[in-house]
C-alpha cells in the first residue's frame, strides 16, 4: 500500500508538474507567436517602405526624361509641310542643304586653293579661325530662296538656292555656286560638292548613295529615288574626280575627304591631288554613305547643283531661267522687307538697309533642323541619361561658335522672326515647347545629333533639370499675341496657341516651384557653384554668366532679375490666357503681387545707394593669388583669396544690367520715384552709359572688366550686349508714352540710346563685315564671336522702332 500510495503521489506530482509546464509552454509559444507576428509586420512594413522608396526613386529617376503628357504643338512634320521640307538647315557649314527628316541626307560644299591648301586648309565648317573677311546671307526668306556671299581672298563665292515645289517628295531645288576672283592671276580653286547620309542611315532602311556616269544618285524611304546633277553654267572645269566612301559620322566628313586624296600625275596638269577609292569599303561590309565630287576650276566659274526626284515632272530652274527667277525673287523680298520694316521710308541709306536685310536673312537663313537626344541629369540619377529623341527647328546664335539651339536666345530671336513670319516663329516655338518634360522643364542648351555634339566642350554637354533660363520665349509669344490679336481669331493659329497653352503653363509653374527663394516672392537661380578658382562664381542659368552676384553662393540668395522675369512671365501668361478666353486670375494675382513696389523695395532696394541689387552672402574683398600645388609635379595655379569676411547683404557694388531689371521688365509704375532714380543714373558716363550702348557693368564696380579665373576673360563685366540694350530701349519707349513725371526724360534717353546702339552696329558691320556677339564700351569695337546674328540682329527692330 505504501508503495502504491507513493506511486499515486508520484503520479499526482507528475500531473501537476506536467500541467504547470504545459501552461508555461503555451504562454511562451503565445509570446513567441506574438513577437513573430510583430516582427513579420514590422519587417513587412519596412519592406513596404523600402519598396515605396525604391519605387518612388525609380519614378523620380524617370521624370527627367519623360515627356509632358499633353498634345504636341507641332502636328505636321516632314513631307506634310512641303513648303518647309528642304532648306539650308545646316547652319554650322558654309553652305549645305537638308530636309526636315529625323535622318536626312545632307548636301554641302567644301573648297580650297590649289596653291594655298597647305596653310589655309579645306573650308567646310564655319570656323572662327578661318578668319574670312565676311560671310553670310544677303537675302533669305526662310522658305523659298536665299543668296549668300563668302569672301575668302582672292576668291569670292556666292551661293544661292531656289526651291521648286510640287510632287510627293518635297519638290526640287537648285543651288548655284558662283566663284569670282580679284586680280588677274588668281590661282585655280578646288571646289567639292558632296552628299552624305547620317551614319544611322544605311542598308537596313534601304537608304543608299552611288554615282552613275558622274551623276550623284540616292534613295531613302522618305524621298524615294533622287539624283543630283552638277551642271557648269559658265567657266572652265579643268579636272574632276569623285569617290564613293564610308564616313563614321557627319562631323568627320572633312577628315574623311582628306583621307581619300591621292597625289597623281595628270596629263598637262602635273602632280595633282585627286580623289581615290575608299579601301575601307572594299575590305568590309560598310555601305557607301559619303560621295564627294572634286572639281578643279578656273575663275570665274558658275556651277548649278540640280536636285530632282522621279515623281515631279516639272523641271527645276537652271541656267538663264535660274538667273531670271533669282532676280524676281530678290525684288519680291526687297518689297516685302520694306512693307514690314519701312526703313527706306524712315530715311535709311541703301547701304544701311542692305545691312538690315543681311541681319534678318542670317537669322532665318541660319536656322537649323536638328534631331537627336540631349544628355540630362537630375538629383535622382547617378549618371546622365538620354532625353527622348526629338526634332528641333531653331535659329542659332552664331554659325561659327554656337551652331545649336539656346533657350533664352531663342526668345530674343523670335522677336524678329515673328515680325517677318508668324508661321515660321510659331513653328520654331512649337518645336521648343514640345521638348518640355513631365516636370515642366526645358533643357536650356540643345545639342542634338553628331554634327552639333562634335562642337560642344564636354563640360557643357549634360543638362541638369534644376537649371533654368530666362523665360524670354514666353514673353515673345505674348508680344506676338498682343501685337497681332486678330491673327489668333483665325482657326489654325488659335489651335496652335491652344496646344501651346498647357505646355506654357507647365513651364511657368516649374519656375514658380523650382526657382523660388527662401522668403515669399523671392527667387533664386540654381546652379551656382564655388570651386575656389572663380573670382565670383558664375550664374550660367541666368544667361548673364559671369555677371557679379553674391561672392559666396548660398540658399539665402535672392536674385532681382529672376523676380522681374517672373513678373513679366505672369503678365505674358495672362495675355495668352485672355486671348484664348481662359481664366487669368492666378496670373493677374501673381503679377500684382510681384508688381508691389513696396515689397520689391523691401527685398532688393538699397537704402544707401537707392539701387536695386541681389541679396546674398557677399564680400568685395576678393583677389587672385598663385597657389603652389601639394605635390611637386602639380605646379601652381591661381585661386581666389578672401581678404574681408563675407556677410549677408545686398550686392550693391555690382551696379549694372541686373540693377535695371525693374525697369527692363516694366515692373516699376510710370510715376515711381525709383524709376526716376534709374533714369538719373542711366546716362552717367562713369557708370553704364557709353556712345555705343549700355555697358553690362558699371565702370565703378570692383569687377569691371576683370577676369573671372586665370583663363576666363571678362564676359558680362562691361561689354555692351544688344539683347539687354534692346530691352532697355523698349522699356524707355514704354515709359516715354505712358505718361507720368519721367516721360520726357525717358523719351530723350530712348532716342539717344537707340541711335548710339544702331549707329555702332552698322559702322562695325561696315568696318569688319560682321555682326558681333558684344561690343566694347570703350571704343565700340565688336568682340566675342562672329558672325553673331542671334540677338544682335535685333538691330533691325531698333531701326524700325519696333518694340
Amino acid at each position: 500500500m505504501v508503495k502504491h500510495r507513493k506511486t499515486v503521489q508520484y503520479k499526482h506530482a507528475n500531473n501537476e508538474s506536467s500541467s504547470s509546464s504545459g501552461a508555461s509552454d503555451s504562454s511562451i509559444a503565445g509570446r513567441a507567436f506574438h513577437l513573430l507576428s510583430v516582427w513579420k509586420t514590422g519587417a513587412g512594413f519596412i519592406c513596404l517602405v523600402i519598396a515605396v522608396y525604391v519605387g518612388t526613386l525609380g519614378y523620380l529617376e524617370t521624370r527627367v526624361n519623360t515627356p509632358l503628357d499633353e498634345e504636341k504643338v507641332v502636328q505636321e512634320t516632314g513631307l506634310s509641310v512641303p513648303e518647309r521640307y528642304w532648306g539650308t538647315y545646316r547652319p554650322g557649314v558654309y553652305f549645305g542643304m537638308k530636309c526636315r527628316e529625323p535622318r536626312s541626307p545632307v548636301f554641302g560644299m567644301m573648297w580650297y586653293e590649289l596653291a594655298a591648301a597647305a596653310h589655309k586648309g579645306i573650308r567646310h565648317l564655319c570656323e572662327q579661325n578661318d578668319n574670312l573677311p565676311t560671310y553670310g546671307w544677303l537675302r533669305h526668306d526662310g522658305v523659298n530662296f536665299g543668296e549668300q556671299l563668302i569672301s575668302d581672298p582672292p576668291h569670292h563665292i556666292q551661293t544661292s538656292f531656289i526651291k521648286t515645289p510640287g510632287g510627293e517628295h518635297g519638290g526640287h531645288w537648285t543651288a548655284r555656286i558662283n566663284i569670282t576672283a580679284t586680280g588677274k592671276s588668281a590661282p585655280p580653286l578646288v571646289l567639292i560638292w558632296y552628299a552624305a547620309l547620317d551614319e544611322s542611315l544605311g542598308s537596313g532602311d534601304h537608304s543608299r548613295l552611288w554615282t552613275e556616269r558622274g551623276t550623284l544618285m540616292g534613295h531613302t524611304p522618305a524621298l524615294g529615288r533622287f539624283r543630283v546633277h552638277l551642271v557648269p553654267h559658265s567657266g572652265i572645269l579643268i579636272h574632276s574626280s569623285l569617290s564613293e566612301a564610308h564616313s563614321s559620322g557627319l562631323h568627320l566628313l572633312k577628315e574623311k575627304f582628306y583621307s581619300l586624296l591621292r597625289i597623281e600625275d595628270q596629263p598637262y596638269l602635273g602632280r595633282l591631288a585627286v580623289l581615290g577609292p575608299n579601301e575601307e569599303i572594299a575590305d568590309s561590309d560598310k555601305q557607301v554613305n559619303f560621295v564627294p565630287i572634286q572639281m578643279l576650276v578656273e575663275t570665274p566659274f558658275v556651277l548649278d547643283v540640280v536636285y530632282t526626284t522621279e515623281d515631279l515632272p516639272t523641271p527645276p530652274v537652271r541656267g538663264e531661267e535660274y538667273t531670271k527667277t533669282m532676280e524676281k525673287m530678290k525684288k519680291g523680298y526687297d518689297e516685302e522687307f520694306e512693307r514690314i520694316f519701312k526703313l527706306e521710308k524712315k530715311g535709311y541709306s541703301a547701304e544701311n538697309i542692305s545691312i538690315a536685310k543681311a541681319a534678318l536673312s542670317n537669322m532665318v537663313g541660319g536656322m537649323g533642323y536638328f534631331y537627336g537626344a540631349s544628355r540630362v541629369q537630375s538629383q535622382y540619377t547617378r549618371e546622365p541619361v538620354p532625353y527622348w529623341r526629338a526634332a528641333l527647328h531653331t535659329a542659332v546664335p552664331s554659325r561659327s561658335f554656337f551652331p545649336r539651339g539656346f533657350l533664352w536666345d531663342e526668345g530674343f530671336h523670335l522677336l524678329l522672326v515673328s515680325r517677318w513670319s508668324a508661321d515660321l516663329a510659331l513653328d520654331v516655338a512649337g518645336h521648343w515647347l514640345d521638348l518640355i518634360n513631365v516636370e515642366g522643364w526645358i533643357p536650356r542648351e540643345q545639342i542634338l545629333g553628331a554634327e552639333a555634339l562634335a562642337r560642344v566642350p564636354k563640360e557643357f554637354v549634360v543638362q541638369h533639370n534644376s537649371a533654368a533660363n530666362p523665360p524670354m520665349l514666353l514673353l515673345s509669344l505674348a508680344r506676338l499675341v498682343r501685337s497681332r490679336p486678330q491673327l489668333f481669331t483665325e482657326t489654325p493659329y488659335r489651335q496652335t496657341l491652344d496646344r501651346m497653352f498647357p505646355r506654357l503653363q507647365a513651364w511657368y509653374q516649374w519656375f514658380q516651384t523650382t526657382q523660388k527663394g527662401d522668403e515669399p516672392t523671392t527667387y533664386r537661380w540654381r546652379g551656382r557653384e564655388d570651386d575656389g578658382l572663380q573670382l565670383n562664381p558664375k550664374t550660367l542659368t541666368s544667361g548673364l554668366d559671369d555677371y557679379p552676384r553674391a561672392s559666396h553662393p548660398s540658399s539665402i540668395e535672392r536674385h532681382v532679375d529672376l523676380r522681374c522675369w517672373m513678373y513679366a512671365a505672369a503678365d505674358a501668361m495672362a495675355v495668352i490666357a485672355r486671348a484664348l478666353d481662359r481664366d487669368t486670375d492666378k496670373f493677374e494675382d501673381m503679377k500684382e503681387q510681384l508688381g508691389n513696389e513696396d515689397l520689391l523695395n523691401e527685398l532688393h532696394l538699397s537704402p544707401h545707394t537707392q539701387t536695386y541689387a541681389d541679396y546674398g552672402v557677399h564680400t568685395d574683398g576678393v583677389r587672385f593669388v598663385r597657389q603652389q600645388g601639394r605635390e611637386p609635379h602639380e605646379g601652381s595655379r591661381v585661386v581666389r583669396s578672401v581678404t574681408i569676411a563675407p556677410q549677408p547683404r545686398l550686392v550693391t557694388s555690382a551696379f549694372g544690367y541686373v540693377s535695371l531689371f525693374p525697369m527692363l521688365m516694366k515692373v516699376l509704375k510710370p510715376e515711381s520715384d525709383k524709376l526716376g532714380n534709374i533714369l538719373e543714373m542711366l546716362d552717367k558716363p562713369d557708370l553704364l552709359w557709353s556712345p555705343y550702348g549700355l555697358r553690362s557693368l558699371s565702370k565703378l564696380s570692383p569687377l569691371y572688366m576683370k577676369r573671372n579665373t586665370e583663363h576666363d576673360p571678362p564676359y558680362w563685366r562691361g561689354q555692351v550686349w544688344i539683347n539687354i540694350n534692346y530691352l532697355a530701349i523698349s522699356a524707355l519707349h514704354h515709359y516715354s508714352v505712358s505718361g507720368g513725371p519721367h516721360a520726357e526724360r525717358a523719351k530723350s534717353l530712348h532716342q539717344k540710346l537707340r541711335d548710339n546702339v544702331v549707329s555702332n552696329i552698322l559702322s562695325e558691320y561696315k568696318r569688319t563685315g560682321y555682326l558681333w556677339e558684344q561690343y566694347s564700351g570703350e571704343d565700340g569695337k565688336g568682340s566675342g564671336c562672329r558672325p553673331f546674328t542671334g540677338w544682335t540682329a535685333l538691330v533691325v527692330l531698333l531701326m524700325a522702332d519696333e518694340y
